[in-house]
């Protein structure tokens, strides 16, 4: 990679197409959602070199329950080995995982090996990795409004003093910093739902690259497009 000197702090990528990068190649979605996330190691490693401290990702969204049942399992069971293995790689490397998401949803097993890997890197000091799973914005800012609401109604919060302060507080990722960079591969040109709020002032690049086939070269494309840009974030 080439010397940056505008490096984001916090880098978002919407994951996108995994099922037509299968498709092309006559391969059920499942083999996409693989290569994916073999691909999602890759990049890791790649912005962690660069000196970049957050990346967050979009792995399983609110909405991705409706697809068909076998493609679900596939996501969960994919799952199930890849949180395994950064369990393992944690006793070698320094980074760090978190989560994002409602993951009451998914079954005691999963949620076990998720609190393992948060408990076993929440001292780690390199890359930041959150994975945003049964994860969507909206219901992400319902929840936070649930808590403020149950806190108001026990007294440890007075409705009169209520500011962004104290919903940025409940979100999920807090006090992980906003996002400098969205990147979305497979060519879509929306943030289906992902970090509302945190995506506000976040630079926004779009790849018509499929996420499997978004390597090094494209990563570094979207850097020096990051590098050119002007942030006023509403001021002049």
């Amino acid at each position: 990679m080439s010397d940056l000197v505008n490096i984001p702090q916090h880098i978002a990528i919407v994951m996108d197409g995994n099922g037509r990068w299968a498709s092309k190649r006559l391969l059920p979605h499942n083999a996409g959602h693989r290569a994916g996330a073999q691909n999602l190691r890759t990049l890791s490693e790649a912005v962690e070199k660069l000196g970049v401290a957050h990346l967050t990702v979009y792995a399983l969204s609110t909405e991705n329950w409706s697809r068909p049942e076998k493609e679900v399992q596939g996501l969960i069971k994919l799952m199930h080995e890849y949180f395994q293995q950064y369990i393992d790689d944690s006793k070698k490397n320094n980074m760090r995982m978190s989560f994002i998401g409602d993951i009451s949803r998914f079954e005691p097993d999963l949620q076990q090996k998720i609190e393992t890997l948060r408990t076993l890197t929440r001292n780690k000091t390199g890359l930041h990795v959150t994975l945003a799973i049964n994860y969507g914005g909206r219901d992400e800012l319902v929840r936070a409004a649930r808590k403020l609401a149950q806190d108001a109604a026990n007294g440890t919060v007075d409705p009169a003093h209520i500011n962004e302060e104290a919903l940025v507080r409940r979100l999920d990722g807090f006090p992980t910093p906003y996002p400098d960079l969205l990147i979305r591969t497979g060519g879509e040109k929306r943030i289906s739902n992902f970090l509302l709020w945190q995506l506000a002032y976040a630079e926004m690049y779009f790849s018509d690259v499929l996420f499997p086939d978004f390597g090094v070269k494209d990563l570094q494309a979207a850097l020096d497009w990051y590098g050119g840009r002007s942030r006023r974030f509403g001021g002049r």
